[in-house]
């Protein structure tokens, strides 16, 4: 089946909601600095620094602009080297953070007072990952929703509590200000960017050429590791994790595994909140959630069979508990992840 003829550049700019004609491309400019996260700068130079010729011409103009020096190091023992200049900066509608050297790492009050200006001129700022850093640093998040990498939002709340993080989502839109979560949220945040000015069907092309999906489901949580038992731990109470795990379509109960752990059942509910981080019912959903995960990524079995496998008593329960794990259905995490069988 041939592929869809796509809509010249030029055949739907001037209709777009978010672009006036005279205002194209649009200019984005990326921000260097020493220790740059090569990975995010990779991401923003793909999405905005390519040529479309599909499209019949780019979208956006693209710079790179150094805001540390005449040459940076970068991530994977790079040099780097910026082409654009502060004027480039001072034109551009988007402005990326593509990471931070590091969240205990200041930012210069020099990188702050630019990304004020250009976020006072009405430039839209957008951060992937760590870069939520420099923002929170400049202050234009305070009183914002924001997010960032789960594993950096505990040491985010702490320094910056004026921001309000929503830690679930892959990227969060406030209008003239982006945040991205973990790294590959940025692709998410960034061709959420080209949907916002040219539509769905442009956006889609770029996903396409990315070899992702034009829109992901869920957030973030579907990518955190399932907590574990901290080390050094109560023996008792990771050996009864252990024969929990093993026998996941068994009926589970707070005295059942206080049981297995030859404690009571107070004792075991405040022992296995302090060894694991977090209640004995919500650690049993999440591995049943997890094993169901494995089941949607490897087989082709029913949410019914599934949802019994793991210990569910009904579909119905193993869907509520997908969605408050993970914000996805199971069907949609199916799709995402599925694994399709090795040709023979």
């Amino acid at each position: 089946m041939p592929h869809q003829k796509m809509p010249k550049l030029a055949e739907i700019a001037p209709n777009s909601k978010s672009l006036s004609p005279e205002a194209l491309p649009p200019r984005v400019a990326a921000l260097i600095y020493d220790g740059l996260c090569t990975f995010e700068y990779g991401i923003v130079a793909e999405v905005f620094g390519l040529s479309r010729p599909e499209l019949g011409g780019n979208l956006f103009t693209f710079s790179s602009v150094q805001t540390e020096g005449k040459q940076n190091a970068a991530a994977g023992g790079l040099i780097v080297q910026a082409t654009g200049t502060a004027q480039d900066l001072e034109r551009a509608d988007i402005i990326v953070v593509p990471g931070w050297r590091g969240k205990d790492e200041p930012v210069p009050e020099k990188l702050c007072a630019l990304i004020r200006d250009c976020h006072a001129r009405g430039a839209l700022l957008f951060s992937i990952c760590s870069g939520i850093y420099v923002l929170a640093a400049a202050g234009v998040l305070n009183g914002r929703s924001a997010t960032t990498h789960w594993r950096y939002i505990d040491d985010f709340a702490q320094k910056y509590p004026d921001v309000t993080l929503r830690p679930n989502e892959l990227y969060v839109d406030k209008g003239n200000i982006i945040t991205s979560a973990g790294s590959s949220a940025g692709i998410d945040a960034s061709v959420h960017i080209v949907r916002n000015y040219y539509g769905a069907e442009i956006a889609n092309s770029v996903a396409r050429r990315l070899v992702m999906h034009g829109h992901r489901h869920g957030g973030q949580a579907q990518f955190i590791e399932q907590p574990v038992a901290k080390p050094g731990g109560a023996h008792r109470l990771s050996d009864m994790m252990d024969q929990v795990r093993s026998t996941l379509a068994e009926t589970h109960r707070i005295t059942s595994m206080a049981k297995l752990a030859g404690m009571s059942p107070r004792t075991f509910q405040r022992q296995f909140q302090n060894h694991v981080g977090l209640p004995a019912v919500q650690w049993l959903a999440h591995e049943r959630v997890t094993r169901a995960c494995q089941l949607l990524e490897t087989t082709t079995q029913s949410i019914e069979v599934i949802s019994q496998t793991v210990g569910f008593e009904s579909p119905d329960r193993l869907r509520y508990h997908f969605r408050s794990v993970l914000a996805v259905s199971p069907a949609d995490y199916r799709k995402s992840f599925h694994r399709t069988a090795e040709p023979k």
